[in-house]
C-alpha cells in the first residue's frame, strides 16, 4: 500500500516505512496525480481534501495532524467512503501557552493587572477549556461561551455572546470555522460585532482567520476602538493583509499551536489512527525523543517582584511571543516558511522552576499552570 505524507509534519519519518510505501510531498501543492494511487494521506491544514484532490483516487483514509478539519470536505468523504480523522486537542496546551504569553505581554505593555480583568472565552472545546484553566490559575474571572456545549450540558456554566461583549475586558476566540448553520462562525467578528466593543477591550484570535472580517477589524483598529489586538490567524493565509499586520499589537504566522509537544501529539494521533484503520499494530506509537532547549531550568529571585511579574517571567522564559511577532513583521511574505521552519518551543511541564524568596503562594500557582517545580 502507499501513504502520502506532508513533508513538514514533524517526527514522522520512519514511523510507517515498515508498513507501506511512503512518499513525502509539500502539503500545499499536493495534486490528484500525487495521490492517485495512494491508500492514505497524512496532511495538515494546507492540503484541501475535496473533490479536486480526491475524485477518482484510491484514497481510503485521511489523517490530519491538526485540531481543525475545515480543510476536509466531510460530505465528499462520507459519500465516497473515505474515513478521516483529525488530532483534536493535540496542541491545546501549546495554544494555552501562546495566550498566556500574549496576556502577560499586554499586561506589561498596557500596565494592567490580570487578576482585575474578566476574560471571555468564546469556544470551550479542547483549547478553550485549557485557556479557561489558565484563567483559573491566574485568578482571572472567565466567562465561557459555547452554544453547542450549552445545548448539550445546560446553561449553568455558560453565558451568551452578548454577555461576553458587555462584560469581558479580553475576548479570546477558540471556535471552529463553520460557514453556515446555527453555529456559524464565519465572520463572527464583523462590523456589527466590533461596533459593540469598547476602547478598553482586547481581542485575541487563535482559531481561524476567517472568524474575523479583515476589513471590519482594520477599521476598528484604525479608529482605535480596541485597546489591543492579537492575531495568530488571518484570512487568505499565507497572503495576509499587511495593513492589518501593521495595526495589531501582536501578529504571528499561525503558530500558536506549534510547540514541539503539540506537534508530537498531532503526529502520534495521526499515526495511531492510521494503524488502527489498516491494522499495522502500532496503535500506541509516539515519537521517541522530542528535542529540549539547551536549558530547561528556570531560576527566579522573587525579591521585589509581585505575583504577576514572577509568573510573567516564567512564561516569557519558555516562550518569547515577541520574537515570533518580529519575524513575521520583518518578512510577512515568508509566512509559510516561518511555519515550516518554526524554532523549537517546549511547553511549561518541560521546564523545572526554582523560585527563591517566594511570597503570595506564587510557587503553587506556577505548579498549577503546569511548570515542574524544583524540590530544592
Amino acid at each position: 500500500m502507499k501513504i502520502v505524507i506532508d513533508k513538514d509534519i514533524p517526527f514522522i519519518k520512519e514511523a510507517l516505512e515498515k508498513h507501506a510505501e511512503v512518499v513525502y510531498l509539500k502539503g500545499s501543492s499536493m495534486s490528484k496525480n500525487d495521490v492517485l494511487d495512494a491508500d492514505a494521506l497524512i496532511i495538515r491544514t494546507r492540503t484541501k481534501c475535496n473533490a479536486v484532490l480526491l475524485e477518482g483516487t484510491k484514497v481510503r483514509f485521511i489523517a490530519s495532524a491538526t485540531i481543525g478539519y475545515d480543510h476536509i470536505d466531510v460530505d465528499f468523504c462520507r459519500s465516497h467512503n473515505i474515513r478521516w480523522t483529525n488530532a483534536g486537542g493535540c496542541n491545546s496546551s501549546s495554544v494555552q501557552q501562546y495566550v498566556a504569553a500574549a496576556l502577560f505581554h499586554l499586561a506589561n505593555k498596557l500596565n494592567f493587572e490580570l487578576a482585575q480583568k474578566t476574560i471571555g472565552v468564546v469556544g470551550v472545546g479542547h483549547v478553550g477549556t485549557k485557556v479557561a484553566k489558565l484563567c483559573e490559575s491566574l485568578g482571572v474571572r472567565a466567562l465561557l461561551n459555547d452554544p453547542p456545549r450549552e445545548r448539550r450540558e445546560g446553561a449553568a456554566a455558560f453565558v451568551s455572546l452578548d454577555t461576553i461583549v458587555e462584560q469581558a475586558d479580553i475576548l479570546t476566540l477558540h471556535v471552529p470555522l463553520n460557514y453556515e448553520g446555527e453555529d456559524k462562525t464565519y465572520h463572527l467578528v464583523d462590523e456589527k460585532f466590533l461596533s459593540r466593543l469598547h476602547e478598553h477591550q482586547i481581542l485575541i484570535n487563535t482559531s481561524r482567520g476567517e472568524v474575523a472580517a479583515t476589513k471590519a477589524l482594520k477599521s476598528s483598529l484604525k479608529e482605535r476602538k480596541l485597546a489591543a489586538c492579537v492575531l495568530d490567524v488571518w484570512e487568505n493565509e499565507p497572503g495576509i493583509d499587511l495593513e492589518l499586520l501593521d495595526r495589531v499589537d501582536i501578529g504571528t504566522p499561525h503558530i500558536a499551536g506549534y510547540s514541539a509537544d503539540g506537534k508530537a501529539n498531532g503526529t502520534a494521533m495521526s499515526v495511531q489512527a492510521l494503524s488502527r484503520f489498516f491494522g499495522f499494530g502500532i496503535d500506541t506509537w509516539f515519537p521517541e525523543k522530542i528535542p529540549l532547549p539547551d536549558n530547561t531550568t528556570i531560576e527566579v529571585d522573587c525579591t521585589n517582584l509581585n505575583q504577576q511579574e514572577v509568573l510573567g517571567e516564567l512564561v516569557h522564559r519558555t516562550y518569547d511571543i515577541c520574537a515570533d511577532d518580529r519575524r513575521l513583521r520583518d518578512s510577512p511574505h515568508s509566512f509559510e516558511q516561518q511555519r515550516a521552519e518554526y524554532p523549537l518551543r517546549r511547553e511549561f511541564p518541560a521546564y523545572t522552576v526554582n523560585l527563591s524568596n517566594v511570597e503570595n503562594n506564587v510557587d503553587a500557582l506556577a505548579q498549577k499552570m503546569g511548570f515542574t517545580m524544583s524540590d530544592s
